[in-house]
């Protein structure tokens, strides 16, 4: 556990300091920081993330945990508290989630594993949907 965030606090720092770009394993790839609020422990959580962009300052994340068994805490966050903070580039702001289903989430999930083929591999190592998530400007 301990390896894990000192990992993600070396990425959060380089994101930073670079406006938004990170090298390493995430070389090339989008990015972006999410921040959540813990469903248990009711802290905050930052989570930097390969991405898929959308429309305007819309983003989209994927809760595939490396094809794990289980999704990843930060998504138990945001079904517990749907008000995140997103850090992508230099931009910073209020956003809210909501997990895509259906048609449009296969959609995107084929989108982002087409352009980032790790996503693939991912699905192909589990045998749950992995969950596509919108997160949307708050008003």
């Amino acid at each position: 556990m301990t390896e894990m965030r000192d990992f993600n606090q070396a990425i959060i720092e380089e994101f930073r300091a670079n406006a938004g770009v990170v090298g390493g394993g995430f070389a090339g790839a989008p990015v972006v920081l999410l921040t959540t609020t813990g469903a248990k422990s009711g802290q905050t959580r930052i989570n930097p993330l390969v991405c898929l962009p959308g429309p305007g300052d819309t983003i989209y994340v994927f809760a595939s945990k490396g094809g794990a068994p289980s999704n990843p805490d930060w998504y138990y966050n945001l079904v517990a508290h749907p008000e995140v903070t997103v850090e992508f580039g230099s931009r910073h702001y209020a956003a809210t989630a909501s997990e895509v289903t259906g048609a449009e989430r296969d959609r995107l999930y084929a989108e982002q594993a087409r352009l980032n083929p790790g996503f693939a591999e991912y699905a192909e190592k589990t045998t749950r949907i992995i969950p596509v998530i919108k997160l949307e400007p708050s008003a």
